[in-house]
């Protein structure tokens, strides 16, 4: 098989594994922490080799549960609302969290546990009606999807 197709066939088992193209999660990673895609790496445990060849499609998985998890980590922990403003010590602080974070994956547990999701839902609910929670979802699904659940989460659930 020749390499467009490969990477082609890679980005859309991305699409199916993880809901979008890992390179689209990093790229909004490396943009929200304001940190070069190196400095990713070494915060989420992969080599930058490894995440450039994830990024690009190259390879189809990150192989390393923990690293997905840390993954995970950091786009709820964008969720921060210092984090979120872009004030340079809650990104470092944040970023360090993960780096020095040694989740544990099982089959019934994904470590999420930077932002409690209850908090965060009690806050949105405070500063907005269910309508207005759900329409910022609408409008944050294809950039933003993992706000956008929790936008269409606080908006269902009160």
């Amino acid at each position: 098989m020749e390499d467009s197709k490969i990477v082609q066939r890679n980005i859309a088992l991305q699409r199916e594994w993880y809901g979008e193209p890992l390179g689209d999660r990093v790229r909004r990673l490396v943009v929200a922490f304001d940190v070069s895609q190196a400095y990713l790496a070494e915060v989420l445990g992969i080599s930058a080799p490894m995440l450039s060849q994830v990024m690009s499609g190259r390879r189809a998985k990150i192989g390393n549960p923990v690293v997905l998890a840390r993954m995970i980590m950091l786009e709820r922990k964008c969720l921060i609302p210092e984090v979120a403003a872009g004030h340079k010590e809650a990104l470092l602080a944040a970023l360090e969290d993960v780096k020095d974070a040694r989740p544990t994956v099982g089959r019934d547990n994904i470590p999420v546990a930077a932002v409690d999701d209850r908090s965060a839902l009690a806050a949105l609910r405070e500063v907005a009606e269910d309508e207005d929670l759900t329409e910022a979802a609408k409008r944050l699904d294809d950039d933003f999807p993992a706000i956008a659940d929790l936008l269409r989460r606080a908006g269902t659930q009160r």
